[in-house]
């Protein structure tokens, strides 16, 4: 699992695209939350008596494991190495103090360049493996920036905008729901793009083009500001050249 920054206290991870973040009786093959206990050793790391019984059992649970990023995503996850420095990043989260980005490619040219999404995001009731916009879902916000606008090169003529994408809520699939609810759906995602537009962009995109590029936090043990970086990993960097950029 590639490290962008530890230290005594956390890791930054940057999760390969295909990894599942938790563990669950659906899921086969390695999880971060194996890898985690496996590098860390999660379960001995507990000083005795510190912690009360409830902190220890959801720190153990998610294996340190702060927040999670989907499947088919990539990029910047943290990972605490002790409940101290757990909480504390847990509860950045829940104040909506620490600030990521995404990149993501869509399809379409996104006008204007700067926006915001307000719409509430749930489970779909007729298929619980996808989520929505509806007005019983929960409150989600997300803005996004459009950094570049790219053409398919064969007579299609397809267009696409590659955009910094900032969520300031943690729903399931937020991103990828609102992206498409704006009409301008993620290149190759195999839930909320299209059958049709799945198999085209399939070609010359091999996965969900989304990625975690970047977070800023408080460190939970010294309070300093952080700021990590990912760069676009090269499967998605190689489905940018295949576009000719406008």
């Amino acid at each position: 699992m590639p490290i962008l920054f530890e230290d005594d206290d956390i890791i930054v991870l940057d999760k390969p695209a295909g990894v599942v973040v938790n563990r669950a009786a659906s899921v086969s093959g390695t999880t971060v939350q194996d890898w985690v206990e496996s590098y860390v050793h999660t379960l001995t790391a507990i000083p005795p008596g510190r912690y009360s019984p409830e902190e220890t059992a959801e720190f153990i649970s998610r294996s340190g494991v702060v927040h999670r990023i989907d499947k088919e995503t990539s990029g910047i996850l943290l990972v605490a190495k002790h409940p101290r420095a757990f909480f504390s990043l847990k509860s950045q989260f829940m104040a909506h103090a620490v600030a990521k980005e995404y990149r993501a490619l869509v399809h379409g040219n996104v006008v204007p360049k700067d926006g915001e999404v307000s719409a509430p995001v749930g489970r779909l009731p007729w298929n619980r493996m996808r989520f929505g916009v509806f007005p019983e879902g929960r409150t989600a916000h997300t803005s996004y920036h459009a950094v570049s606008y790219f053409q398919k090169k064969d007579s299609s003529n397809d267009t696409y905008s590659l955009l910094i994408v900032a969520p300031t809520t943690g729903r399931t699939h937020q991103i990828r729901v609102h992206l498409q609810y704006l009409n301008h759906p993620i290149v190759s995602d195999p839930l909320y793009v299209g059958r049709k537009r799945l198999r085209s962009d399939k070609t010359w995109c091999t996965r969900l083009f989304l990625h975690a590029s970047r977070i800023h936090f408080r460190h939970p043990v010294t309070n300093s500001e952080m700021d990590v970086q990912s760069p676009l990993p090269e499967d998605l960097q190689t489905a940018i050249h295949s576009l000719r950029e406008l």
